[in-house]
This record gives C-alpha cells, structure tokens and sequence, in this order.
C-alpha cells in the first residue's frame, strides 16, 4: 500500500487552519502509554486498584452532536448539560469519554451531523463543542477519545482526499490547542457495512490515515475501531498505539478469548463500547479489569439515541458501583492488636 503525500492534502487543510482561532489550554491532563499500561501525568491510572494501568472509560459520542435537519435542538445545551456531570462520572473511575465528531446511533437515519465539511474542513461551531468537553474532561483529570469518522455520516465528505484532509485537519488542531488529554479514532467500526468510502471499509486502509495523523501531530497516540469479533489485522495493530475493541453482543464467556487473539501485540487494549448494562455490564466489566484490559459502557437507551440524557451515574447505578469498586485502591489491612495486661 502507497500512501499519500501530504502535499497532495494541504492545500485544503491550510484554508481551514488559518481560519480557526489559535486559541490554547494549559493541559492539566496528559495521557502516555508505558508498554501496556496507561500513565495520567506520568502515573499509572488507579494506582494501588484491580484497575492500576488501565483506562476505563464511558461512550459519549452524542455529547456535541448537532442535526442540520433538526433546528429546534440545541447543540448547545446538549454539550453542556454532558460537561455539567463529568466530575460525577470521573468520581465513579471513568478516566476517558469517546466522544465523536459524526455522532453515534441518530447518525444512521436521516440526521445531518458532522463536524466536516464536503472538502474535509473542520466547522468552528462544532470544535467549540468539542473544546468545552476536551477542556472539561482535562480539568477533571480525564482523557476523550475523539472519532473522527462514522458510518452513514462520512457520505458527507465528497471523496477520499476530503477524508484524508479531514484526517490532517483534526490532528493539526489538536496539536495546535495543546490537548494532551486526547487520542485519536479514526473511524468508529472500520468495515461497518454503512460507511460509503472504500477507504473506510478497509481496515488495511486505515493504516494509511494513522500515518497522516501520525505525520501532522507525532505526539498524537491513535487507534481505529473494528467490529465486534475482535479482528484486526497485522498492519493495522503495529499502526496503531493501542487496540480499541468492541463487545457489543458479545457473550460474557467469549470475552476472554477476543481480547487473547490481540495479546501478541503487547499494546493496551481498550474495549470503548458495550451495550451490556445493569448486573451483566458489571460483570464485563469485572472480567475485562482481571484480563488486564480497559472496559467501556455503551448506556445505548440513555445517550446514545435521541433525546441523550446524561444523568451521571444514575445512567446505571450497578455499572458505576462497580466502576467505582475496580478502580479504588484495597482498604489496607488492620493490624491485630497486641494485648498488654493492665499492672499489677
């Protein structure tokens, strides 16, 4: 496979860049991989916990959605009524929010919701949204996930080179706004029957998009979603700096096996999506911490579909008990006592 040269892809990227205003945070949260493990500001996340070196996170990738079809929402208040609970979700052990620049389920039907343009150029109103969670979630000590590209959404980009700019775009203005508290998704399920682009249903081909964002911001640690079964492929895992996986409708008992198939890559496994919730979800969650990987909640009927409603850890009570419990370090022991007899 040939990639192509950035210089064919600048000339859109630039127009865009020079149009963003140049505003920066001081990050608060920065997020490294050491081997397997996970490190917020240089320490591995939940030290002392079942959960130590992982990063459990939530998928949120409603929070800054918008429809072009749908004027009477407001994407405004949407995003803020998600920031408004980000501590309450961090206090419960999230350490991470996928949140996506095409949305999520809505997306599949009829919404308009994307933070592209046909040529791959970025809209401001979208990234302001998106710069109030990344800001918040940093303030918080947590990291985003940010997707670029979903199915039924990417129609909206007019051709390859518009994908690989899009590509280009977000990883340049992250980079320029100092995020440390991001990574990067690619794509959200790579080969899913809904994207239109050839280039996105070839997961062979997402290598080649990695190593544009990889170009554009070198400090960027990017990965791409597959489907459900777990697979991957050779090119794709040594891309990418982590795994991401996903086990929706994945039986309990299979989950073991999925995350073995992509143990040989030596690289943090990240399940950021399952729809198992209540008791069931905690029990994944549980089985994902003892196998060594990080665990995602999909609270598909809360936010996921239209009206989102982000209630904190009411979005699933069991879910976020656990979270909390995996992710807690063991009350140390106390020591017996020793009996002195009162003097004589």
């Amino acid at each position: 496979m040939r990639c192509r040269p950035l210089s064919r892809i600048v000339a859109c990227c630039f127009v865009l860049i020079a149009s963003l205003p140049a505003t920066s945070v001081s990050a608060e949260t920065r997020v490294a991989i050491e081997g397997s493990r996970w490190l917020i500001n240089d320490t591995p996340t939940y030290h002392g916990s079942p959960a130590e070196g992982l990063l459990m996170n939530v998928r949120m990738v409603n929070a800054i959605f918008e429809d072009t079809r749908r004027p009477e929402f407001n994407p405004e208040e949407n995003a803020d009524e998600f920031v408004l609970k980000i501590p309450e979700y961090v206090s419960h052990g999230v350490r991470a929010f996928t949140v996506s620049l095409q949305g999520g389920f809505p997306g599949y039907e009829q919404a308009v919701n994307s933070a592209f343009n046909p040529d791959g150029t970025l809209k401001d109103s979208y990234l302001k949204r998106a710069r109030r969670v990344i800001e918040a979630a940093d303030r918080a000590g947590a990291a985003v996930i940010l997707s670029c590209y979903y199915q039924r959404q990417d129609q909206i980009l007019k051709d390859e080179d518009s994908l690989r700019a899009g590509v280009i775009n977000v990883a340049r203005w992250i980079g320029e706004s100092n995020f440390t508290n991001v990574l990067l998704e690619i794509a959200n399920e790579m080969g899913h029957g809904g994207f239109n682009h050839p280039l996105l249903k070839d997961g062979s081909r997402h290598v080649e998009l990695i190593r544009l964002a990889r170009e554009t911001n070198p400090n960027l640690l990017i990965a791409t979603s597959g489907l459900g079964d777990g697979s991957t492929t050779d090119l794709l895992a040594e891309a990418s700096d982590f795994l991401l996986i996903h086990f929706n409708s994945t039986p309990l008992k299979n989950i073991p096996r999925r995350i073995e198939a992509l143990r040989k890559y030596g690289k943090p496994i990240v399940c950021n999506e399952d729809d198992k919730i209540g008791s069931t979800g905690a029990q994944a969650a549980r089985l994902c911490v003892q196998q060594g990987i990080s665990w995602g909640l999909m609270a598909e009927k809360t936010n996921q579909h239209f009206p989102f409603n982000f209630n904190g850890i009411a979005d699933d009570p069991l879910v976020y008990a656990e979270l909390k419990q995996l992710t807690s370090p063991a009350a140390p022991e106390s020591s017996p006592q020793t009996y002195f007899p009162p003097p004589e």
